[in-house]
């Protein structure tokens, strides 16, 4: 086969895969830009154009879904609460997975295992007995009830995650850092931790987007107005005999600035992280 038909093959296998990929990405990112072209329409023209071009581009609704509706006031809790449960678990993750991958104990495997089977079983199984620890920690209508059980809920996978990056770190680091002078503590925050930084972002992105989501313990522990995150609040949006879709998609698009934002800052580190283990395979 000469040179000119293996060059005509490649282009023709190349220009395939990148029109397959063109396609795929337009199917992803059609759904939110019909998303953000709605979030611009009244309800009535919805209705009557749901895939045309809004007639007004104002921002009118989203300055009312942010004041009038107090939709401020859930994005705030959202964020409060999806950033301390966020870095709670990775605080404890990193230490728990620090643990369980450097140092060999008698009980390390039960451990591991402890920590694994947490993936298993579903948090939502045990709601009752939940529910009544934080009626008798006094935690009911209270973000610290959402951030205690998010970051419970995020830690078996957590440590799953962490353990396996920290498991590939070589050992001639640690040693070389303990020649250095460098205690446990420092060897973890100076060489573990950056070197996990992959592992942090994965595990960072996989916890987040759900978390940011949640709409089951939000109804279930909080009551009041003012304690609502997004999901509960934008529940007003839908009436007894009419939704008001403009400004629910309006609500939407302001709830999916931050996962996008989160997305763009980390998905290098994100991506690096979901093939560390076919590259270090």
């Amino acid at each position: 086969m000469s040179n000119a038909s293996i060059s005509r093959k490649r282009l023709l296998v190349e220009g395939t895969t990148y029109l397959f990929l063109i396609i795929l990405a337009l199917v992803f990112i059609y759904p939110i830009f019909l998303m953000i072209i709605t979030s611009f329409k009244p309800t009535r023209e919805i209705f009557l154009a749901p895939f045309g071009l809004p007639k007004s581009w104002g921002l009118t609704p989203f300055s009312q879904v942010w004041t009038k509706a107090h939709f401020n006031t859930y994005f705030l809790n959202s964020i409060m609460v999806t950033l301390a449960s966020t870095a709670l678990v990775l605080i404890c993750s990193s230490l728990a997975a620090y643990a369980l991958s450097r140092y060999q104990f008698r009980l390390n495997t039960f451990c591991y295992v402890f920590f694994l089977a947490g993936i298993m079983i579903p948090i939502r199984l045990g709601i009752l007995p939940l529910f009544m620890l934080m009626r008798d920690l006094r935690l009911l209508n209270n973000h610290w009830s959402l951030i205690l059980t998010y970051a419970a809920s995020g830690m078996p996978m957590s440590v799953f995650l962490l353990t396996g990056f920290f498991k590939t770190i070589p050992k001639d680091l640690e040693y070389s850092a303990r020649i250095d002078g460098c205690n446990d503590i420092q060897i973890f925050y100076r060489i573990m931790i950056p070197l996990a930084r992959p592992g942090l972002a994965t595990v960072t992105i996989v916890n987040f987007v759900p978390w940011w989501n949640d709409f089951f313990f939000p109804l279930l522990f909080i009551q009041s107005d003012r304690l609502k995150t997004i999901p509960l609040g934008m529940t007003i949006f839908f009436g007894q005999y009419m939704t008001d879709w403009g400004l629910l998609f309006a609500g939407m698009v302001i709830a999916s600035i931050p996962l996008l934002a989160l997305y763009l800052v980390m998905s290098r580190q994100f991506i690096r992280g979901l093939t560390a283990g076919a590259l270090k395979g």
